[in-house]
Formats: C-alpha cells, sequence, structure tokens
C-alpha cells in the first residue's frame, strides 16, 4: 500500500538507520531527477519553457503597477528584439485597437504613405500590400441609400469634400460621362457609389495635402479599424515609433494597456518569446515585487510553489532547475505520458527500477521524519525539488498499483482519509481523464503528445469497435494503457476529506490531487520550520 506520509513527523531525528534510509531515498530521487530530466529535454526544452511561463502567469501577489513596471523594463531593455514589442502591439491591436487608433489619429498624416502607389501599372508589379488593395479597403465603403451612411474612409472622403468642395471637388473622379455636383451628390449620397475611389485617393495624395491631416480623416482611423487592413505594417509603423522615435504617444497608450491587461494574459502572450537572458531578468524582477514574510497557505495553487522559491532566492541558479520543478510538480501527468511512449523504453525500466528500490526504503520506520531533517540543511529550490520528486513517485505509484475501487478505499484507510462515495456520474473522456478535474494546463497539451497519442488511440478503436457484430446497447470495456483502471472504478467517484468534502474525485484524477495534496501538506510544514528556524 503507498504511504502518503500525511502526519507531521517528530523533528528531534529518529536514530541512525532512519538517518541512512533517508539518504538512500534522497540520492535514490537525485538520479530520478536526471532520467526525468532527460525526459523533459528530449520532448523538447521550449515547451518546458512555456509550461513554466503559464505558472508564472497565476502569480497573484504582483499588482497591476508592478507587472507594468515588469514589462516596461523589458520593453525599454536594449537587449530585448523587436519581437517583444510587436507581440505587444499585435495583443493591443486585438484587445484594445483604439488605443492605437487614437496615435493613429494624432498622426494620421503620416498614413498617407500607406496609401500611395501607381495605380495605372500592372497590378501584378505591385508589392503583395498592394496599395489599391489599401484604399479598396477603407475608402469603398460608400452606402447604397438604404444603409446608415458611409462608413470609414468612405465617410471621410465625402464629408472633406463637401465642407472643402471649392479645393478638391475637382479632384473627385467618377466613373460615368460626367461628374456629379455637390448639389446633386448632397440630395442623393448614394452617387458616390459611382466614384472612381482609386484615382480620387491618387489625386487627394497629388494635389490635396490637407485631406490626411484633416479632422474627418483623424475620426475615421480612431477607432482603430484600420488596423486590419495590414496588421504587418501598422506594428512596424509602431515599433519605429517607440524605437526610433521615442513616441511618447506610444508608450502612453502602451503604459495604459499594461495597467489595464492582466498579469496572467500579458505572461502568456510575451514571456514564451523571450531569450533565456531576458527571461532570467524578469524572473530576478519578479522577485522584488513578492513579499518575502508571506505565511503559508495553499501549495496545491500551482503558483505559490514558486513565488516562495522566487522571493528566498535573489536569483535562480538554472533556469533548468525551475523548469524541472514545475514540471514534476504540475504537469505529473504529461510526464507519466513521457515514460509511457515507447521511445523511452530505457527511461521507463530506469523509473520503475529507481521507484522500487524508493518504495523499500521507505519501509523504514520514520524515514520521512530524516528526510524533512535533511531538507532543512538544503536551499529552498534543492528541498522544494527533493519534495516534488516525491511526491511525483507517489503519483506514479498511484497511476500503477491502485487499479480498483477497494484499493483506493483501502489506501484511503490507511492514510486516515476519510471519504464516502459520490451519487454523481462523472463522465471520462476515451483517454481516462473525467472533464471535471482536469487543470486547465493539462488541457493544454503539446501537439507532439496530442499527436502520438491520437494515433494510438485511433488504433485502439478500430481494433475494439470497428466490428458489425457490435451491439449498442452493450456497456464496452474502455481500458487504457494509460492506467489500466477498469470502467467500474472509473465510474465512481468519491468525496474526500483532503479538501473538505467540496469535490468529488474519479480514480483517473485521484492520482493527481493526493500527490499536489501530499506535496502541499509537506511544504507546509517545511516552511513553517523555515520560519521558525529564522
Amino acid at each position: 500500500m503507498v504511504e502518503l506520509f500525511l502526519f507531521e513527523p517528530k523533528w528531534d531525528g529518529d536514530g541512525h538507520g532512519d538517518i541512512d534510509s533517508a539518504k538512500l531515498i534522497i540520492s535514490l530521487l537525485n538520479r530520478l531527477e536526471s532520467v526525468v530530466w532527460s525526459l523533459i529535454t528530449s520532448g523538447g526544452r521550449s515547451e518546458a519553457r512555456l509550461w513554466l511561463c503559464n505558472t508564472l502567469s497565476g502569480i497573484s501577489s504582483i499588482s497591476r503597477e508592478q507587472h507594468r513596471e515588469l514589462f516596461v523594463k523589458l520593453l525599454r531593455s536594449k537587449r530585448v528584439s523587436r519581437g517583444l514589442a510587436s507581440q505587444l502591439l499585435q495583443m493591443m491591436f486585438e484587445k484594445r485597437p483604439q488605443k492605437a487608433g487614437h496615435v493613429l489619429a494624432k498622426k494620421s498624416y503620416r498614413l498617407e504613405k500607406f496609401f500611395e502607389g501607381k495605380f495605372l501599372i500592372v497590378l501584378l508589379l505591385l508589392d503583395e500590400a498592394g496599395n489599391p488593395r489599401r484604399v479598396s479597403q477603407w475608402f469603398s465603403s460608400f452606402c447604397d441609400g438604404g444603409g446608415s451612411g458611409h462608413q470609414k474612409g468612405a465617410k471621410a472622403l465625402s464629408q472633406f469634400a463637401f465642407v472643402n468642395r471649392d479645393i478638391c471637388w475637382e479632384e473627385l473622379e467618377w466613373k460615368g460621362k460626367h461628374g456629379q455636383s455637390p448639389a446633386m451628390v448632397a440630395t442623393k449620397p448614394h452617387y458616390f457609389l459611382d466614384l472612381d475611389v482609386q484615382r480620387t485617393v491618387e489625386n487627394f495624395i497629388d494635389n490635396v495635402p490637407e485631406f490626411w491631416s484633416s479632422n474627418e480623416f483623424a475620426d475615421s482611423v480612431k477607432d482603430g479599424e484600420i488596423l486590419l487592413i495590414d496588421t504587418k505594417f501598422f506594428i512596424d509603423f509602431f515599433v519605429d515609433l517607440m524605437y526610433k522615435e521615442d513616441s511618447r504617444d506610444v508608450w502612453e497608450v502602451i503604459d495604459e494597456f499594461l495597467m489595464e491587461e492582466s498579469f496572467s494574459s500579458l505572461c502568456h502572450r510575451l514571456l514564451i518569446i523571450l531569450e533565456e537572458h531576458d527571461f532570467r531578468i524578469f524572473l530576478e524582477s519578479v522577485c522584488k515585487y513578492i513579499n518575502p514574510r508571506r505565511e503559508p497557505k495553499d501549495f496545491s495553487n500551482s503558483s505559490y510553489w514558486l513565488e516562495i522559491i522566487l522571493c528566498r532566492c535573489s536569483a535562480c541558479d538554472s533556469i533548468d532547475q525551475l523548469l524541472l520543478l514545475n514540471a514534476v510538480i504540475n504537469h505529473r501527468r504529461r510526464l507519466i505520458w513521457f515514460v509511457q511512449d515507447e521511445e523511452y523504453v530505457e527511461e521507463k525500466l530506469k523509473i520503475k527500477d529507481i521507484i522500487l528500490q524508493i518504495r523499500t526504503a521507505s519501509l523504514k520506520v520514520n524515514s520521512l521524519a530524516s528526510i524533512f531533517c535533511e531538507c532543512l540543511k538544503l536551499n529552498i529550490t534543492e528541498a522544494i525539488k527533493l519534495l516534488g520528486m516525491l511526491s511525483w513517485v507517489i503519483y506514479y505509484r498511484l497511476s500503477e498499483e491502485c487499479q480498483t475501487l477497494e484499493s483506493w478505499e483501502s489506501l484511503f484507510a490507511s492514510n486516515e482519509i476519510k471519504f464516502r462515495k459520490s451519487d454523481k456520474y462523472v463522465l471520462l473522456h476515451y483517454d481516462g481523464v473525467s472533464g471535471e478535474s482536469e487543470s486547465d494546463l493539462d488541457n493544454r497539451t503539446s501537439s507532439r503528445i496530442k499527436r502520438k497519442r491520437k494515433k494510438k488511440s485511433k488504433k485502439k478503436r478500430r481494433r475494439k469497435y470497428d466490428h458489425d457484430d457490435t451491439d449498442d446497447n452493450e456497456l464496452l470495456d474502455f481500458n487504457t494503457s494509460n492506467s489500466g483502471l477498469n470502467l467500474e472504478s472509473k465510474a465512481v467517484s468519491w468525496l474526500l476529506s483532503t479538501d473538505g468534502f467540496s469535490a468529488s474525485w474519479t480514480s483517473a484524477d485521484l492520482p493527481e490531487h493526493l500527490s499536489m495534496h501530499c506535496l502541499s501538506t509537506w511544504m507546509k510544514w517545511l516552511v513553517s520550520k523555515w520560519n521558525n528556524v529564522a
């Protein structure tokens, strides 16, 4: 039976035998760490970076003013490439285009070049961002008489032409045999549908410079809709305003956007594109804003343990350590998928052998107390990594050893976890994961893993279900290679005292819940002990 070590040990030591077994377990956990890290790196280090960025996004102790300072510092850094600014601008264009539109309205005269071009040459000779396309998209939205009026650039063109008809009406080009008078178009606005838009805009570029700085044209771009015509052009335009001209207007709207956008959203979109050095700078900056005196609280929160590390360390010794910690603590299920992959047979055998040795060594009485005493001698990162590895061992063992209802309930009883069966039936996906409890991070499965699992599951479905004589009413066996759990145990869920009976847990989700509960419990003890020593 799996021992979860949910009772706080005595901290005064328990004899040399226990210390020896604790040192053996620590040695085995270090070996296990090496094998697990090889699995992570083989799966793609960039993906592990993405996992860490997701965890960072959950940090809750940073105010909006602070996270604005964090990202502005990165944007102002000479080392950071234009890529970060481009990604932020893309984000702002998508979510709050009116902010960029406000800047464009102030600099509308500069958009004349956006529409420039020789319209009479063969279209194929134009560049891929051909200006006739831009002109048509922005200035051709004239109403047909039944709508709400002219839109976008068409509205600006018509309004400016009426107000300034004495200087520009002759620049309007019409498709018919003769032009239209202001009086006629004023009574029948749909006549503007006969305007040759491209030739007219060309005339305005050559002969009516006042239009491009007019209130009419500025108002047409104020909502930011023009950004959709050529997003790449406008991203480059704004990046130049930021770094070549140091435009105060642009930096002000960026400040506003960073204040309004959540820290979580910014981390998800921006951190993954940072180079390693800049990512380290970001982490070091985050350390300054986390309160190091915070009391131990909910370590089941995927980001809280990271806050503890960052507030107690001026800088991480290695980004690799954080990547490993995050993978072991927050992505246990993915690591199991790696272990079960046919590509990693050798690693799988090593892991099984190490975990068997840890299981044997753990049979020593009170060996966990000695492990905790050894943890107190380590720095916070090493201690959390050690306990994180131990919690992953528990996750692995629960996934492998608990196969029936009786084995789960025996586990609860032996670890003094109060439980009762839930009357709620939980629908399970074909991979054995319940839709109720699966975390958001596990929903973002890597494309590499998805492809492999999808291929395997298709093969299994063809073998099991592609038979003409299958009875539609027959209850099918949904055993999976991942867990080996039968349908009966999956269909049942339990309410547990570990979370105050607040959620129902199926056998598919129990390894995740219980291993995280173990780590949370251990970390509360450890941090309290550290605080007492300090």
